[in-house]
């Protein structure tokens, strides 16, 4: 029997290990702008609510909480302008990696079945359809995939890499061919708090769905939102039906939310004032590295949302990756989001205003 390792491709960030100790060498340390984990505190209130549900010795239910339940479901109605979301169309994750990894095998997808995701994206859409042996696809434009079998439709807006976001109308038209065709679509939506130059749109907003969440699920996440990305904080919304299954399945696996995290969590989506303080964080610290990485000679395409600023000097990613690293400034390779991203670098946002001064300094 082949190991399912081998369906799987080398883990990008390995390659970048001698470029680290490059960055790291350079006499006032290096700046580490590879990887989108966040660097800020937790927010006081989601703390506290963390401690106060410290004492938790029962298993947690893999549904959550009807407290959890009433915070997904209020927040997508608040956030994402749904309507009528009951509790059958929300389900809490175990953070959104774990989902994206493994929802092919949980849809019972397999050889013969085919998971469609952008040309430049997260790796983990690939990962998840190699290791339950479906064929993955990346397409430009979802609408001019062959729907033969076609079972699930990957959305990423705003993008990872690129920042780029799709449009109301695009959205739109995608959903209206995809349900055309019978084909499932996951918009994986975690960075559509962070707009910055467009206002993402969620695919359960009734201007997309038409009043219904039939084929159609929104991946959200806090990791990036709330700086939980420690906490291992997701969930889903959207098709009931869809939901329902995944439910019984993930019962099955023990795929349970901490009981301190889903408290967490409620306390999380019902404050937006530590949102709105996080995004003028991260807006100040992307003025400063845009204009210095423009300085330095890049040019910054798309990136008109997320925590990243997708940057080119018009030549090999690695080329741009060892020049930085000289600088001390460590990031991603376009091409570990696909060979389309060969001729960019992705550049995160997630440093201490320290280290991203530091940044600016060494670009300008």
């Amino acid at each position: 029997m082949s190991p399912v390792s081998s369906r799987l491709p080398v883990f990008p960030w390995d390659r970048l290990e001698p470029y680290k100790a490059t960055a790291g060498a350079h006499p006032d340390g290096i700046v580490d702008l590879s990887v989108g984990t966040p660097v800020d505190p937790v927010p006081d209130l989601i703390q506290r609510a963390l401690v106060a549900a410290a004492d938790s010795p029962g298993y947690p239910t893999v549904w959550g909480t009807v407290a959890l339940r009433d915070a997904l479901t209020g927040w997508v109605e608040r956030r994402l302008g749904a309507r009528g979301v009951t509790h059958a169309n929300v389900l809490p994750v175990v953070g959104s990696k774990e989902l994206v990894a493994w929802l092919p095998t949980q849809l019972g997808l397999g050889a013969g079945d085919r998971v469609a995701y952008p040309r430049l994206a997260y790796p983990t859409y690939e990962v998840g359809a190699r290791l339950c042996g479906a064929e993955p696809v990346a397409y430009d434009d979802p609408t001019d995939l062959d729907p033969a079998g076609l079972k699930l439709l990957w959305l990423n807006s705003p993008s990872n890499p690129t920042g780029q976001v799709l449009a109301e109308d695009e959205l739109v038209r995608i959903v209206a061919w995809a349900r055309e065709h019978g084909v499932l679509v996951f918009s994986d939506e975690c960075y559509l708090e962070l707009g910055w130059e467009a206002e993402p749109v969620s695919v359960l907003h009734p201007d997309v769905c038409g009043g219904t969440y039939e084929g159609l699920v929104a991946v959200h996440s806090l990791s990036k939102r709330s700086n939980l990305a420690g906490y291992r904080a997701a969930f889903l919304a959207g098709d009931a039906a869809v939901l329902g299954e995944l439910l019984q399945i993930r019962k099955h696996g023990g795929m349970m939310t901490p009981a301190p995290v889903q408290a967490a969590t409620v306390a999380a989506l019902g404050d937006d004032a530590h949102v709105r303080e996080q995004r003028e964080r991260y807006a100040a610290r992307r003025r400063s590295l845009r204009t210095a990485l423009e300085a330095h000679g890049f040019r910054i395409d798309h990136s008109e949302a997320s925590l990243y600023l997708w940057s080119t000097r018009d030549e090999p990613c690695w080329d741009t990756v060892a020049h930085l690293a000289e600088l001390g400034i460590l990031v991603a390779p376009g091409d570990f989001y696909g060979p389309a991203g060969e001729r960019h670098v992705r550049v995160a946002l997630t440093a201490t205003d320290e280290r991203i001064e530091a940044a600016v300094k060494r670009l300008v």
